[in-house]
């Protein structure tokens, strides 16, 4: 490779991926064995050692299988109670003292913590530091290793000591201060520096999908493009205007909300999985005199269910001993319980959101497709308006953020040339059909998983990204 070629590093909130180009074609870089999506996730040890990507998730979902969560108290402090001492003073007060606990919150037997998603953390300021074995660990410190990784697999691909490259962006970070947009990128600027990388640029993920489309399709007629890019935590919207010879262009109106696939997963987690595992059952149990009969606290579980890097929680025998106590009950229920008592001990819950997964991707190019997770013993048919009927609230969201970007483009849709559509969640058929209604014929498909990788290099090489 020569000396000029653009680097590109997608940081995702799922997964990320990095692209070389060298003026004529781009390469994308191997993160894992057989992919070049790396999913965006750290796992620590108690010695504080750290792996990436899928080992991340393989270590993390081993080391939680079968395991039972203990919590004990932490100390917070001590208090002292002065006893007995006379009047006159010839004999001081015996002093007593005692450690203070706090609530449980340390997991004795927790052999690792697994951090994924950070990317949504990092236009927080109140989340500044992170916890791992009683050590303060800052957000940019649990970033670092993936972009580690990243800039050693370019190592592999021939680029000696790599530590340039244009690194892509939200249009908007989640949070809600004014400026989280600014501290994400000061911390993400930092994490990249740690990892090597001292001359970064940043640039806007949809825009580099629009550098990167134009690049592979130089034929492209059209002034102005509207790019969406729907992944997998978030969804980003701009327009964009060609300028000159139709090489350059200037951002008319960017847009993004906190919607991607992760929510629609946990949205078919929740409609289609709880009923299958507990949710809606009545809790027997022997009281004093009396036997107690109430709804199952199926509530008390969702939270740690709908987060999988968080499952193992579940473990603990509070959570545990309900779900054994409905199974000995009998009836038809039990059978429920035990998947959820299967899901909990086994740390299935992983394995559960690649089937949900597997099934959209099904779903993308069929009428009906099967939800199939063996080892909760679930088979179950989806239809496609089934699952757009669960999803509905999240597409009129999706609808609402592109009518926003035209306004505050102040365009109308006969004015827009191009519909650029990538991103994983940009697969599923109804977001299709909403873009193919507003814009017929004018909307085209990129790249969904490495397009934003590739335009990013593209965008170094020629020097669109700033500083």
């Amino acid at each position: 490779m020569g000396d000029r070629a653009g680097i590109g590093i997608d940081f995702g909130t799922t997964n990320s991926a990095a692209a070389v180009f060298d003026g004529e074609s781009v390469r994308l870089v191997g993160l894992e064995e057989d992919s070049p999506i790396l999913p965006s996730a750290t796992y620590i040890d108690r010695d504080l050692r750290t792996q990436t990507g899928r080992r991340a998730i393989e270590r993390y979902v081993g080391d939680n299988t079968g395991r039972t969560v203990e919590l004990i108290p932490e100390v917070i402090g001590e208090a002292s109670l002065a006893l007995g001492g006379d009047s006159g003073g010839r004999e001081g007060p015996q002093v007593l003292t005692r450690k203070v606990y706090g609530q449980p919150v340390r997991d004795v037997g927790l052999r690792g913590r697994l951090f994924r998603g950070t990317k949504r953390l990092l236009g927080r300021k109140d989340v500044r530091r992170l916890m791992v074995f009683d050590h303060p660990f800052r957000l940019v410190a649990l970033v670092t290793p993936i972009l580690l990784r990243i800039r050693e697999a370019l190592r592999q691909v021939g680029e000696d000591d790599p530590r340039s490259g244009c690194m892509g962006h939200p249009v908007n970070f989640e949070g809600t201060g004014a400026d989280r947009n600014a501290l994400a990128l000061s911390r993400l600027g930092e994490a990249y520096g740690h990892a090597g990388f001292d001359d970064t640029r940043f640039f806007p993920e949809p825009v580099a999908a629009a550098v990167g489309y134009l690049h592979a399709n130089p034929g492209t007629s059209g002034t102005r493009i509207l790019t969406v890019d729907f992944g997998g935590g978030t969804l980003d919207l701009c327009v964009l205007e060609r300028t000159g010879d139709g090489a350059g262009f200037r951002t008319v109106a960017t847009h993004g909300i906190a919607l991607g696939g992760d929510r629609i997963d946990q949205r078919i987690f929740s409609e289609l999985l709880f009923p299958l595992l507990g949710k809606g059952e009545r809790w027997k149990r022997r009281g004093t005199g009396r036997i107690i009969e109430t709804p199952f606290p199926f509530e008390r579980y969702e939270r740690l269910l709908l987060n999988w890097a968080v499952t193992y929680m579940l473990s603990q025998n509070r959570y545990t001993t309900p779900v054994l106590d409905c199974i000995a009950q009998g009836g038809p229920a039990r059978f429920k319980f035990r998947r959820l008592r299967d899901l909990i001990q086994q740390n299935y819950s992983y394995r559960v959101f690649q089937a949900i997964r597997a099934l959209k991707a099904e779903l993308s190019g069929a009428e009906e497709a099967v939800l199939d997770i063996p080892e909760i013993d679930i088979e179950l048919r989806v239809t496609r308006r089934e699952f757009e009927t669960l999803i509905a609230d999240l597409l009129a969201e999706f609808e609402r953020a592109v009518d926003d970007t035209l306004s505050r483009a102040e365009l109308g849709r006969s004015r827009i040339d191009i519909v650029l559509r990538t991103g994983g969640s940009s697969l599923i058929p109804a977001v299709r059909r909403i873009l193919d209604s507003r814009f017929p014929g004018r909307v085209v498909e990129h790249d969904p998983f490495t397009g934003v990788a590739s335009g990013l290099a593209i965008a170094r090489y020629h020097g669109l990204a700033s500083t």
